[in-house]
């Protein structure tokens, strides 16, 4: 990619991450967005169709930019991995923003990329894993399932006032996954 379009990129992501943690998507502007990046309209319509996907993209570069990635699991774990510990301590560090996104005015876009990310994930992991505890059921099913509980656990604790700390999150979102049963400790 282009040098300039990369630094366009990043100078609306940056932008438009730092005035969702201060107000609601829906009160910025595309002009809002433009003016904090340094750029005009024109630029922020060259590299973006709407704020929504402005917003997923930065969400992701913030993500990867702080380390945190979903894990690839192929294997059954005892305990929750340590990516899963990284990728919580992002929502933490951002949660005003992911509060703002996937609440009931949030982003649909953004929740369906994250739904996207982690079917995706669980897919590879069973297929990998060999497991057979889903044998009869579709994978996307499975997929959608556990994606629908993730972000719900996700979502749930970033709205608790107080917020408990990533490792309680950690350890509620393990339970939540593996489900009923005497084998999660």
């Amino acid at each position: 990619m282009d040098v300039r379009v990369e630094r366009t990129r990043r100078a609306l992501q940056e932008a438009l991450f730092e005035l969702a943690r201060e107000r609601p998507l829906e009160d910025l502007t595309v002009a809002d967005i433009a003016q904090h990046a340094g750029v005009n309209r024109s630029s922020f319509y060259q590299h973006y169709a709407d704020k929504e996907t402005l917003l997923a993209d930065a969400l992701d570069a913030a993500a990867e930019a702080a380390g945190a990635s979903l894990p690839r699991i192929s294997e059954p774990l005892p305990a929750p991995p340590q990516a899963l510990f990284d990728y919580l301590r992002h929502f933490d560090a951002n949660a005003e923003v992911y509060r703002r996104v996937l609440g009931a005015q949030g982003s649909a876009l953004v929740t369906a990329r994250l739904r996207t990310k982690i079917e995706g994930i669980v897919r590879d992991g069973i297929e990998a894993s060999g497991a057979r505890v889903f044998d009869g059921l579709p994978l996307d099913i499975v997929g959608a399932g556990i994606a629908g509980s993730a972000l719900g656990v996700i979502e749930a604790w970033l709205a608790r006032d107080p917020r408990p700390p990533v490792e309680t999150a950690a350890e509620w979102l393990w339970r939540v996954l593996l489900g009923p049963g005497d084998d999660w400790r």
